[in-house]
């Protein structure tokens, strides 16, 4: 089979105070895979390793796009391996799928740093970077609280089934909603994929088959709330939706009215943090800490200026 890998070299930065005083820094070879380049999060997460390996100076990035397919992502791991790369860093598609491809990977002597989302069933993962999706979902749940402190019907749309932002983050609105079950009714949760086309049939249909309105609706991450965003405003109905990532367009979305509030992630953060830990270990030796989890927040009209992305807002 074959495999196309987008190379690019990143030029060299001065960057003697993070490699320990040292004024050339051992080259090397990293390859990096998201997802999917097809989701705005995940081409900004890119963007950020990118500007990581410029700083950090010397590294030449394979820098791979998962196409949402197990496969394809499992290909380009494999593909990796072949060229002989120094390491991985990977947001895997799949929690469990991906498990046998890294353990190849680290099999042959190459170091995998999981970002945004992590993989089970791999000890030998040199660390995970990524946000505390558990507690993005507390926020979630628990904003609704303070929006509806009486009780409130609820839609969940639940993230990709498999992807651990998704089981986490549903487990996190579940874990402040359920127990408050007397008051907080979940009066429907389906997938949307983490898809904005899908968010918005899904919350149509949803809808459709409702007696009456919710209080309230969820969303696992900024797509799917924006889908739900249209439905709800094409019906005139009035719903306060939530989503998840911070993305520009959400964020938008939150200062003008739309959107009541987005979970911010801190993805640059996960994005730098990830290729410094993998690079100190290439070129120091330094043992990282096996999770290193960020705060997720939630914003809202009140606290935009905590936001990531902001500055990308027109």
């Amino acid at each position: 089979m074959k495999m196309k890998l987008m190379k690019r070299l990143v030029p060299v930065a001065a960057a003697a105070a993070i490699l320990g005083g040292s004024a050339q820094a051992q080259e090397l070879t990293i390859a990096t895979s998201v997802p999917s380049l097809g989701f705005p999060f995940f081409v900004h997460m890119q963007k950020e390793l990118d500007a990581a390996a410029e700083q950090l100076g010397d590294i030449t990035l394979l820098a791979t796009d998962g196409q949402n397919q197990t496969p394809k992502q499992t290909a380009d791991v494999e593909a990796a391996i072949i060229q002989g790369v120094d390491g991985i860093v990977i947001s895997p598609i799949d929690a469990v799928a991906m498990a046998p491809a890294l353990q190849q990977a680290i099999d042959a002597g190459v170091p995998v740093v999981t970002i945004d989302r992590a993989v089970d069933g791999v000890p030998g993962i040199l660390s995970h970077v990524g946000a505390d999706n558990v507690k993005g979902g507390e926020a979630q749940g628990q904003l609704i609280v303070d929006l509806f402190p009486d009780g409130a019907r609820v839609v969940n749309l639940q993230g990709q089934p498999g992807a651990s932002p998704a089981i986490d983050r549903n487990k996190g609105v579940h874990n402040v909603l359920d127990a408050m079950s007397d008051k907080y009714v979940f009066v429907a949760e389906q997938t949307a994929n983490f898809a904005r086309e899908e968010g918005a049939t899904v919350t149509e249909a949803i809808l459709a088959g409702l007696d009456s309105p919710p209080d309230v609706i969820v969303a696992a991450n900024d797509d799917m709330a924006l889908g739900a965003l249209q439905v709800t405003q094409e019906q005139n109905l009035d719903i306060p939706i939530i989503g998840f990532d911070a993305l520009p367009e959400a964020l938008g979305s939150v200062r003008d009215g739309g959107l009541a509030a987005t979970i911010e992630q801190f993805p640059g953060g996960q994005s730098r943090g990830a290729m410094e830990v993998l690079v100190d270990y290439l070129r120091n030796g330094t043992e990282p800490e096996k999770v290193v989890l960020l705060t997720p927040i939630a914003i809202t009209q009140d606290n935009i200026d905590q936001a990531e992305r902001l500055g990308e807002l027109e």
